[in-house]
């Protein structure tokens, strides 16, 4: 049965995105500490009772901001491992997928520098473990099961796997953009060679 929304929902919901929007724009450009709501909802022409309607605190915005931006991030890398023509090529094409995301100003920006500033870095490492974490537990599991990586701890590979990695981003979000093209060739070495080396004798 299909539900329909009322006007009233659809509107609360648009709202809602472009408040999402917009604090987006603003946490990539000013940074979390120089945003205030105010300034987000100017942006849409809100007022700021809007704001707290959807959201309780600036860091409650945020926070709807970086799960938006994960999403996203999770759902292009998980694609780009998917679609590959087998599960070898799909996880370097995944890891190339995520290098990719790390050089976006915008991702760069609100994930790797201003989230910890946000949340603190234990709410933050718990989303990166969410998200992050996660999807590399999945690949590595699924690689494995193929036969396609040497019988390690799960656990404790995907770890390592998330700190390298998780270096990998945070050095790409610290650069300067000029430099983020050859850093991240540099990377995508270091890291396709690591992984390289998890492969069965």
């Amino acid at each position: 049965m299909t539900v329909v929304k009322s006007r009233r929902e659809q509107y609360s919901e648009a709202t809602r995105a472009a408040l999402v929007e917009a604090a987006t724009a603003r946490f990539a450009t000013a940074g979390y500490a120089a945003t205030g709501l105010e300034d987000v909802a100017g942006d849409i022409r809100a007022t700021r009772g809007a704001v707290y309607h959807h959201f309780s605190s600036k860091k409650a915005l945020f926070e709807a901001v970086l799960d938006e931006l994960e999403v996203q991030a999770t759902e292009r890398i998980t694609a780009a491992y998917r679609d590959a023509a087998d599960p070898w090529s799909g996880a370097v094409a995944a890891l190339e997928a995520f290098l990719d995301q790390c050089c976006d100003p915008v991702y760069s920006r609100v994930v790797w520098r201003e989230g910890p500033i946000a949340m603190g870095w234990g709410g933050w490492h718990t989303t990166e473990q969410k998200y992050a974490h996660g999807t590399i537990e999945a690949i590595l599991r699924d690689l494995q099961a193929k036969g396609l990586l040497a019988p390690l701890p799960l656990a404790t590979l995907t770890e390592v796997t998330f700190c390298a990695i998780g270096a990998a981003g945070h050095g790409l979000a610290e650069a300067d953009p000029a430099d983020r093209p050859g850093l991240r060739a540099e990377y995508s070495a270091v890291l396709g060679r690591m992984i390289s080396g998890l492969r069965p004798d």
